[in-house]
C-alpha cells in the first residue's frame, strides 16, 4: 500500500509539472541547480536532464533573468557537477536583460580557486567577454584587475585574459611591473596579437612606460570565436525588445533580489556606468570631491562643460555613437586612449561580429547590421572624420559585396576613407570597385561617383581645417601635403578614367554625366576654395560629351566648371603660394585647348576646324560638306546647339508671336544680344559666368 501511495504521489507531481507555466517550470529548474548537491551524477539523471533541456530552450528563446544567470554561473564555476553539465550551463547563459555584477564578481572569485578545469575557465572568460557590455556595473570587477592579470601566465587563458583586461584597463591600472610582465611574456611567446593589443593600450595611457615600437599594420587584435554566442544574445534581446517584455524577477529564495532597470548596449543606448549614485553614497565626503562624473547624469551641454575633466567614459563604447554629448566630448578631449578604444571597438564589430550578414530584407542580422552601419555613419558625420581601420572593412566588404546589401551605408563608409591610407590601399579599393562599377546599372554608377565626390570633399575639408589651425610644423606639413597631393591626384585620375569608360558604356547617359560633372565641380574649386595647391583638368572623354550634350544642364555645368578653372589658374599663377607647387604647363595648355574649343562651338562657329585637342572633334571640310548639313558651322552655337535650340524657339515665339514659321537665322546682330540676355534669365548661371569672363561679346556668330 505504501508503495502504491508513493507511486500515486509521484504521478500527481508529474502531472502538476506538466501543467505548469513556463515561468514556473523555469523557477523550478533554477531552484534545482541552486540546491543541487556536489558530485551529483549527470549520466542517467533524468531529472537534471529535463531541467537542463528546459533551461536551454528558455535561454535561446526568451533569455534568462539576472538572478537565473547568477544561480547557473555559480553552479557551473563551483564545479559541483561534471564538466559535461557545466559546459551546457555556461553555453546557455543568454541574458534577457542584463548580467548582475555581483554574479560576475562571485564567479571570478570561484574562478581563481582553480576548482573548475582549464577548459571551463576558458569558456567562462569567453562568456564574460561576450556579455561584457551587458554587465550592469563594473566598479567591483575593476577591483579584480590585478587578480585577472595574474592569469596571463596560463597559456590557454592568456589570449582571453588579454581581451578582458583590454576592456577593463584604465589609466590607474597601467603600472611598470605590469608592463615588464607583458614584455617578458612577449619575449617568451613572440609578438602575439593579444599581447600587442594590451601593450598598445598601455602605451596610449603611459607612453613613457612602453618604449617598444609596436606594429601599426596589425588591425585585428582579438579573434572573435563566439559568433554563435553573440548571435544568440542579439536575437534574444531583439526579440524581447519587439515584444516589449518587462522583466519580472523570479522568487527563488526568501531574499528577493532588488529590481533594477538597466539599459542594454545592443541599441547603443547610454549605459549605467560603474560610478553609480549608490556607490558614491557609501564614500566619505573627502572622496566625493575627486570622484568622476557618471555619464548617465549627463543631459545638457552645460553639464558636459562643467564636468568635462571629471567625466567617466563608459566601458560600453557603442553607447558613445548615439550620444551627441559624448561625441562632443570626443571632439574636446586631448586623451587619445578613448578614441583608440572606440576605433578598435568599431573595427572589431565590423570585422568580426557581422561576417555572416546575408542578403535578405527580412533577415534580422541584416537589419541589425544596417542599423549599426547607420549609427557609425551618423557618428562619423557628426565628428567630421572617419574612424581608423574603417577602410579595412570597406575593402573587405567590396571584395564580397553584391552591390545591393546596405548600399547607402557602404557608400557612406567609402566617403570617409582617410587620405593618408588611400595610396597604400588603392589596389584593394579601386579594383573591386571598378568591377562592380562597370557591371552594374547606371544608377549604381551614379552612386559610386557621388560617394567618390564626398570622399574628395572630406579630404579637402580636412586639409582646410589643418591649414587654418596650423597644428603641425611647416616641415611636417610639407611632408604630409606631398602624400595628400598624391592621394588626391590618384583619386581624380581614377574617377576620370572610369567616367570616360562609363559614358561610352551607358551611351552618354545625361544622368550619369550630371554626377560626373558634379564631381569636377569639386575638383575645379580645390585651390581657391580649399587652398589645396593642385589643378587637374577633366579628361577629354568627359569634356566633349558635356560640350556636345543634348541637355542644357550639362552644358551649363561645364561652363561653370571652366569658369572656376580659370579663376583657380589665375589665382594660383598670381598669388604667393610659398613654393607649394608650380602650375603644370600641360594643365594650362589643356585648359586653353578646352577654352578655344568651347568658344569655337558656342560662339564663333569655328568648332570643327579650330579644335587642336588630339581627342577633340576635328573634321575636314570636305567630309562636313558630304554630310549634306546646311550651315554646319553653326550647328553647335548657342542658337542651334541641341541643348539650347528649345530656348531659341521659345525666344522667337515670345518676341515675335505673330510669325507662324520659326527661323533661327533671325537671331543675329542685336537680336543675338537679346537672346543671350534671355538665356541668362533662364537660370543658366554657369553659361552667364563663362560668357562674361571668357568671350568678347563684340564677336558675331
Amino acid at each position: 500500500m505504501e508503495t502504491s501511495g508513493i507511486r500515486g504521489s509521484s504521478i500527481r507531481s508529474a502531472k502538476r509539472t506538466v501543467g505548469d507555466t513556463p515561468a514556473v517550470r523555469l523557477e523550478k529548474a533554477l531552484w534545482y541547480f541552486k540546491e543541487v548537491e556536489e558530485h551529483t551524477p549527470v549520466t542517467g539523471n533524468s531529472t537534471m536532464a529535463a531541467h537542463l533541456e528546459f533551461i536551454e530552450s528558455s535561454a535561446f528563446t526568451r533569455g534568462l533573468p539576472p538572478e537565473g544567470i547568477d544561480i547557473l554561473l555559480n553552479c557551473a564555476i563551483s564545479a559541483k557537477l561534471a564538466d559535461l553539465a557545466n559546459v551546457r550551463l555556461i553555453k546557455c547563459l543568454i541574458p534577457a536583460t542584463f548580467v548582475p555584477e555581483s554574479a560576475v564578481v562571485s564567479a571570478v572569485s570561484l574562478f581563481s580557486t582553480d576548482k573548475s578545469s582549464k577548459n571551463m575557465q576558458v569558456l567562462f572568460i569567453r562568456w564574460l567577454i561576450a556579455v561584457f557590455d551587458l554587465i550592469d556595473s563594473k566598479e567591483h570587477l575593476h577591483c579584480l584587475y590585478g587578480l585577472l592579470f595574474f592569469f596571463l601566465q596560463e597559456e590557454k587563458l592568456c589570449p582571453y585574459i588579454c581581451h578582458l583586461l583590454y576592456l577593463l584597463t584604465r589609466r590607474e591600472n597601467v603600472k611598470p611591473f605590469r608592463v615588464r610582465r607583458l614584455l617578458d611574456l612577449q619575449s617568451k611567446m613572440g609578438a602575439q596579437p593579444h599581447l600587442q593589443a594590451l601593450l598598445s593600450l598601455y602605451k596610449v595611457f603611459c607612453p613613457e612606460l612602453v618604449s617598444l615600437s609596436l606594429s601599426s599594420k596589425l588591425k585585428t587584435f582579438f579573434k572573435n570565436s563566439d559568433v554563435t554566442w553573440k548571435s544568440a544574445i542579439s536575437t534574444v534581446q531583439s526579440r524581447n525588445r519587439r515584444r516589449n517584455l518587462v522583466h519580472q524577477p523570479l522568487i527563488i529564495s526568501e531574499r528577493q533580489p532588488k529590481s533594477k532597470k538597466r539599459k542594454w548596449n545592443s541599441n547603443m543606448q547610454q549605459p549605467i556606468c560603474s560610478s553609480t549614485s549608490d556607490n558614491k553614497s557609501k564614500l566619505p565626503d573627502f572622496i566625493h570631491q575627486s570622484t568622476v562624473y557618471p555619464v548617465e547624469k549627463l543631459q545638457t551641454l552645460p553639464q558636459l562643460l562643467e564636468n568635462i575633466h571629471h567625466l567617466e567614459f563608459p566601458s560600453q563604447m557603442g553607447s558613445v555613437l548615439k550620444s551627441p554629448l559624448l561625441l562632443h566630448y570626443l571632439n574636446c578631449i586631448k586623451d587619445d586612449h578613448v578614441l583608440f578604444r572606440l576605433h578598435f571597438w568599431v573595427a572589431h564589430v565590423l570585422q568580426e561580429e557581422f561576417p555572416w550578414c546575408r542578403k535578405g530584407d527580412d533577415d534580422p542580422q541584416e537589419l541589425e547590421f544596417t542599423e549599426f552601419l547607420n549609427t557609425v555613419c551618423n557618428a562619423q558625420q557628426f565628428l567630421q572624420e572617419g574612424f581608423s581601420n574603417i577602410e579595412d572593412f570597406a575593402c573587405w566588404k567590396l571584395l564580397r559585396w553584391d552591390g545591393i546589401c546596405c548600399r547607402t551605408q557602404i557608400f557612406t563608409l567609402l566617403s570617409w576613407i582617410p587620405c593618408s591610407t588611400f595610396s597604400e590601399m588603392k589596389s584593394l579599393f579601386c579594383e573591386p570597385l571598378m568591377q562592380l562599377f562597370f557591371t552594374s546599372s547606371v544608377y549604381f554608377k551614379c552612386s559610386v561617383i557621388e560617394s567618390l565626390k564626398n570622399l574628395l570633399n572630406n579630404w579637402l575639408l580636412q586639409h582646410s581645417v589643418q591649414e587654418e589651425m596650423n597644428i603641425v610644423l611647416m616641415s611636417q606639413m610639407n611632408t604630409s601635403q606631398s602624400g595628400s597631393f598624391d592621394a588626391v591626384a590618384e583619386l581624380i585620375e581614377f574617377v576620370g578614367r572610369i567616367s570616360t569608360i562609363a559614358l561610352c558604356i551607358e551611351n552618354y547617359n545625361s544622368l550619369l554625366l550630371y554626377f560626373i560633372l558634379s564631381f569636377y565641380e569639386s575638383v575645379c574649386n580645390m585651390f581657391v576654395k580649399h587652398d589645396f595647391p593642385l589643378v587637374i583638368m577633366p579628361p577629354a572623354g568627359v569634356f566633349y560629351p558635356a560640350l556636345l550634350s543634348m541637355e542644357s544642364v550639362s552644358v551649363n555645368q561645364l561652363c561653370y566648371i571652366m569658369h572656376r578653372y580659370r579663376i583657380n589658374l589665375i589665382a594660383a599663377k598670381t598669388s604667393d603660394t610659398h613654393g607649394k607647387f608650380k602650375i603644370n604647363r600641360k594643365t594650362v595648355e589643356q585648359f586653353n585647348r578646352y577654352l578655344v574649343a568651347m568658344v569655337g562651338y558656342l560662339w564663333t562657329a569655328n568648332g570643327f576646324s579650330a579644335d587642336s585637342n588630339p581627342q577633340g572633334i576635328l573634321i575636314d571640310q570636305e567630309i562636313l560638306e558630304q554630310t549634306g548639313v546646311l550651315d554646319y558651322k553653326n550647328s553647335f552655337t548657342l542658337v542651334r546647339h541641341p541643348a539650347f535650340m528649345g530656348y531659341a524657339i521659345k525666344f522667337l515665339q515670345r518676341r515675335w508671336p505673330q510669325n507662324e514659321t520659326i527661323n533661327l537665322s533671325l537671331i543675329k546682330g542685336k537680336k543675338r544680344d537679346w537672346y543671350v540676355e534671355f538665356l541668362y534669365s533662364q537660370e543658366l548661371n554657369g553659361l552667364k559666368l563663362f560668357i562674361e569672363a571668357s568671350i568678347n561679346r563684340s564677336n558675331r556668330f
